[in-house]
């Protein structure tokens, strides 16, 4: 009877998800149509986003949206990494290990806007520095002030998943690397790091997909310019920055239906983006690391 009763809510809660899922999907599908009516595919493809004009393309945000996330990958990588190199390896199970782990789920439990806050004082005053240096605008805002907080903001994603399954590799491997006289940096980039390659891949596209949908530290910093990017200091916008930003202000029943169709590309960016993280993540719990 418990198990009936289990069996029952655990049903219950898959079908609740199920219908959330649909909703929200079928909401942007139905008020995109519109929009995809007057510009089909082309929507995708086009420069000009014009309220006055009635002219609307996303590849401006699309841009946006996908430099600022590559950008913040290549720059959160390499210390994510790091990190997570260090507390799953050198500090493994000691106590060290864990203070680090809970400084690094209070990272990812920041709010945005802090970290908006934060970046306004702290990394704009930096670009503008190196945009003076580099001969351009002196703006702070932008597509690298945008990128570097969000270096920051997903850099817990990556650290803490290279941390889990790096203490998954077997210690017979380890111990067989360097009774064979390798150091233990060689042993780590020999065998630790190649054995858990999936799992880090699958801790990269988590923050991928954390990257692509982050709205309010992206809005605060980016510049909100409806313009394609031509550099990382370009001024620019995001699917969800210039979404939180005009869609309380839209000035047509079409200008509306826009937005919901940004929106629902970066829904379908956002879900197969997770998707596919987790399909590894479950490929690594099951042993295939």
């Amino acid at each position: 009877m418990n198990d009936k009763r289990y069996f029952r809510m655990i049903s219950g809660a898959a079908v609740a998800l199920l219908l959330a899922f649909a909703a929200v999907l079928l909401t942007l599908a139905v008020d995109s149509i519109p929009t995809l009516q007057v510009f089909g595919l082309g929507f995708l493809t086009g420069k000009q986003w014009n309220p006055v004009t009635k002219q609307y393309g996303a590849l401006p945000f699309l841009s946006g949206t996908l430099l600022t996330s590559f950008v913040a990958l290549l720059v959160s990588l390499p210390l994510s990494l790091s990190v997570g190199v260090v507390m799953g390896e050198y500090l493994r199970n000691s106590f060290l290990s864990k203070a680090m782990s809970i400084f690094i789920n209070v990272l990812a439990s920041i709010p945005s806007v802090v970290y908006g806050l934060w970046g306004m004082t702290t990394i704009v005053p930096l670009v503008q520095k190196l945009e003076g240096a580099a001969g351009v605008a002196p703006y702070g805002v932008g597509i690298l002030s945008a990128s570097l907080v969000l270096a920051v903001m997903i850099l817990p994603y990556i650290a803490s998943l290279t941390a889990e399954v790096m203490q998954r590799v077997p210690n017979s491997m380890r111990e067989a690397a360097l009774a064979l006289g390798t150091t233990r940096q060689e042993m780590i980039l020999g065998v630790s790091i190649p054995y858990i390659r999936s799992g880090i891949a699958a801790g990269i596209l988590l923050a991928l997909g954390r990257a692509l949908g982050e709205t309010m530290a992206v809005t605060m910093l980016i510049g909100n310019a409806t313009r394609m990017p031509n550099s990382v200091f370009a001024l620019g916008n995001t699917l969800a920055s210039v979404i939180a930003s005009q869609f309380n202000e839209a000035e047509s029943d079409l200008h509306r239906s826009a937005m919901m169709a940004l929106a629902l590309v970066l829904f379908v960016l956002s879900f197969l983006t997770n998707l596919l993280g987790r399909r590894i993540i479950g490929k690594t719990e099951n042993g295939n690391v």
